[in-house]
């Protein structure tokens, strides 16, 4: 017999969702092919700060360096995690997607042709920036007249030195950094093969992803929002923001009975604009992909902290026609019976950084 139960090494991993408004984390372990949640936790920047984890400059969302480290030690001090290896995400806002076509070539002739081609999609000096790719369609064998397909990631070097800084403040060990969408697809579409929208519904931005055979195939960010929700409510009922977010957290889009003496369908009214805008988005890509695959979306999966909405998941079923389900991250990850229906509430908010702790343990 040549292995033991006790010869099987447990390995810890911490995925680190830094957004615009919060900050979760997520300790995964990983026992043989057993993976428990040991820990997760939120701070948010109001908590500690008068302004948010990230803002605007020069066109893409900074973090601020100092408030994000101080939150991240607090955050993991109140947790108990003592886990030093980590994954970052990089919001969609700091990263550049693009696809391209190349012809067939070697893997050696890849990297030059790669970089040739994203000095005429990327936006900024690659001198700039750190670029990644993955092969979409194709084979780099050089052996057909097949084209490849080449998905294009860019990211500021800002933004990677703000990382890394970030981890030395930290003292924590920066495994991975990778856009949202990729910890978004393997938290919650991990086992989807057929075409699927995959809706992400953020504090700051919603982006839409269309996710084929567990690959990216499209992604658009658009401004529309969960703050600005709950921002256009707040103005549209004549209340604070705060009261609005409880409003859209506990009324949404559903036919609940409003409070008082005042009438759901003025929540409705005010919050259907947006949410219309989102399933137009929804709509057009999914129109654009079957014109150009000619495959069919089967499903989609909304994300984010908006997505447990009242209302929105059959709202969204009704007007695009498709089935459409909240994402659970925690699906396949052991945790306490206890914990059921919190990680249920919670459990789209926390799909990024449960991808990243993911992807830490593979």
């Amino acid at each position: 017999m040549n292995w033991s139960l006790f010869n099987i090494i447990p390995k810890k991993f911490v995925g680190i969702d830094i957004g615009t408004s919060s900050i979760k984390v997520v300790e995964l372990l990983k026992w043989g092919e057993r993976i428990k949640l040991e820990n997760y936790g939120e701070i948010k920047a109001e908590m500690l700060f008068k302004k948010p984890f990230r803002t605007f400059k020069k066109n893409t969302l900074a973090v601020e360096t100092k408030d994000v480290a101080k939150s991240i030690s607090a955050l993991l001090e109140e947790t108990n995690i003592k886990t030093k290896k980590v994954s970052f995400s990089i919001p969609d806002f700091s990263s550049f997607f693009t696809w391209f076509k190349l012809p067939s070539m070697t893997e050696e002739e890849l990297p030059e042709a790669v970089r040739y081609a994203a000095r005429q999609h990327i936006p900024l000096p690659l001198s700039e920036v750190i670029l990644d790719w993955q092969i979409i369609e194709g084979s780099i064998s050089g052996e057909t007249e097949k084209s490849l397909k080449v998905l294009l990631v860019a990211v500021p070097k800002e933004v990677i030195n703000q990382y890394q800084e970030i981890t030395s403040i930290c003292e924590l060990e920066l495994q991975n950094m990778e856009a949202e969408v990729f910890g978004l697809v393997r938290a919650v579409a991990r086992e989807e093969h057929n075409p699927i929208v995959l809706v992400d519904i953020g504090a700051q931005s919603t982006t839409v992803n269309i996710i084929d055979r567990k690959i990216l195939k499209r992604s658009h960010s658009f401004d529309t929002s969960g703050n600005e929700l709950t921002a256009i409510l707040a103005k549209g009922l004549g209340v604070d923001y705060k009261k609005a977010e409880q409003l859209k957290r506990k009324y949404g889009i559903s036919s609940s009975p409003f409070y008082q003496e005042e009438s759901l369908e003025r929540i409705k009214d005010v919050l259907f604009p947006l949410i219309d805008l989102i399933i137009r988005e929804v709509d057009r890509a999914s129109k654009e992909f079957y014109r150009t695959e000619k495959r069919e979306i089967k499903k989609i999966i909304v994300s984010g902290g908006a997505s447990l909405m009242p209302g929105l998941v059959k709202y969204f079923s009704k007007n695009l026609e498709k089935a459409v389900e909240v994402g659970n991250p925690f699906s396949d990850i052991f945790y306490p019976p206890i914990l059921e229906k919190e990680l249920k509430k919670m459990g789209p908010s926390y799909a990024i950084a449960t991808g990243l702790a993911l992807k830490g343990l593979e």
